[in-house]
């Protein structure tokens, strides 16, 4: 109960409209070239993420993970905030700064209360604008890193999923890891974070989204101090392409010693404004049920299964598990795929699933953080901030044969990686997906 009446409220406060109330709700503007989001709330909170645009599709394998490598040694100190001052000053401001690589974007974010705003946007601004760059520090979080990286290999999920991109995406930009490698980072110099900080920090890439109690005016004088200040540029925001041929083997076999073996294989989806992504996302959590129900309660054949689907420009679902019965759980995953393919579920019986995953979702996304990313991938993915409105509508209108249509175009053609005993699992079996 609790569950359905924090789902109605924040489906409630989601279909208000912007003009309600004067500066109240959530809108969209530009200050110059930087395209701003702000939902407004009666806390004392303040919450921005700006979204740097380009992710993985502005690197190659040799300079992968350069924008979060800059963005973490401009914590070690700016123009105005050299070295040890700029953690001092973070630090009496109770603020928080953080950096995210994702595929299609690097977050750079912060979160503070409203009576240090100033102050904490001061120190946030100076870390994109001026940030020193010195030589010592660029080698100090070369080296942290690069052990980070490293460590991927000692952990058979990291590994594997840094493995399974690898394979799917062979050839797109989606193949490449957004923090980069430890070779890459390890190769990437000073002079190479200079320039890229120089040429490709520019309005055009820039998607602010903020959730905080704010007047709006204050909002537009803030950006327009600082990143307005930063030359306008010309990037334009591109689905990554869609469709394209994969170089390579369609099973990567990593073989190691281990208690299980790990296998993970993701097929491509449609771009992400795409009419058939909702019905995509109920066929990925209806799979993902009936794969927990039949490979580990019936069967016990693993503690983790699971389908995925992943929410990215160009989207993807997969399929994840640990078994030490490889070649048995595949078989009984890929007759489960088919079910969904062949035999259409009566739309009346979708109604309750979509109604759990719905609540599900929301409780998972109702941070302030999570909101931004909410509105932020519908402006960029569906092109304008309300389509986050329609998100419940548009899997409520979802029918049985939309589940089917969606499980038969494109869960199919799936690439793998497995890591574990090679000598039990049939590379072919892992080839018919």
């Amino acid at each position: 109960m609790i569950r359905t009446i924090l789902l109605l409220l924040f489906v409630a406060v989601q279909a208000l409209p912007a003009q309600t109330l004067p500066d109240t709700g959530t809108i969209r503007f530009e200050v110059g070239g930087v395209r701003i989001i702000h939902r407004q709330t009666d806390n004392n909170l303040f919450f921005a993420k700006l979204y740097l645009l380009g992710g993985t599709q502005l690197v190659t394998a040799e300079t992968a993970g350069i924008e979060p490598f800059l963005l973490d040694v401009s914590e070690r100190g700016t123009a105005r905030y050299p070295g040890e001052r700029l953690r001092r000053a973070l630090a009496r401001t109770g603020g928080q700064m953080g950096v995210e690589a994702h595929r299609d974007w690097t977050v750079f974010g912060m979160g503070t209360t409203t009576d240090r705003l100033d102050s904490t946007w001061a120190i946030y601004t100076d870390r994109l604008l001026r940030p020193t760059l010195a030589a010592e520090d660029v080698e100090f979080v070369r080296a942290t890193t690069v052990a980070a990286l490293a460590q991927r290999q000692d952990s058979p999920d990291a590994l594997l999923d840094y493995l399974a991109d690898s394979v799917a995406f062979a050839g797109h930009s989606y193949g490449l890891s957004p923090r980069g490698t430890a070779e890459s980072v390890g190769r990437i110099s000073r002079e190479q974070l200079q320039r890229f900080h120089r040429e490709q920090l520019q309005q055009s890439r820039m998607l602010l989204v903020v959730v905080g109690n704010v007047p709006r005016e204050k909002l537009r004088q803030m950006v327009a101090s600082s990143l307005g200040t930063l030359p306008r540029g010309e990037y334009r925001w591109t689905t990554p392409a869609a469709g394209q041929q994969r170089p390579g083997s369609s099973v990567h076999i990593e073989p190691r010693r281990l208690p299980t073996n790990y296998i993970l294989g993701w097929w491509e989806g449609p771009p992400a404004g795409h009419p058939d992504v909702p019905a995509l996302r109920v066929a990925s959590a209806i799979l993902s049920g009936r794969l927990f129900a039949e490979v580990r309660s019936r069967r016990n054949l693993t503690y983790a299964v699971e389908a995925r689907y992943r929410d990215e420009a160009l989207t993807s679902g997969g399929l994840y598990v640990t078994t030490t019965r490889p070649d048995t759980t595949l078989g009984i995953m890929r007759v489960e795929i088919r079910n969904l393919q062949t035999f259409a579920i009566p739309t009346e019986n979708l109604r309750p699933l979509i109604q759990q995953f719905l609540t599900e979702y929301f409780l998972d996304n109702e941070s302030s953080g999570e909101q931004a990313d909410f509105l932020a991938r519908a402006e960029l993915y569906r092109g304008d901030f309300r389509a986050a409105e329609r998100f419940v509508a548009d899997l409520r209108a979802v029918t049985g044969e939309d589940v089917q249509r969606v499980a038969r175009t494109y869960m199919r053609s799936m690439r793998f990686a497995y890591i574990g005993n090679p000598t039990q699992v049939n590379r072919f079996r892992l080839m018919g997906f």
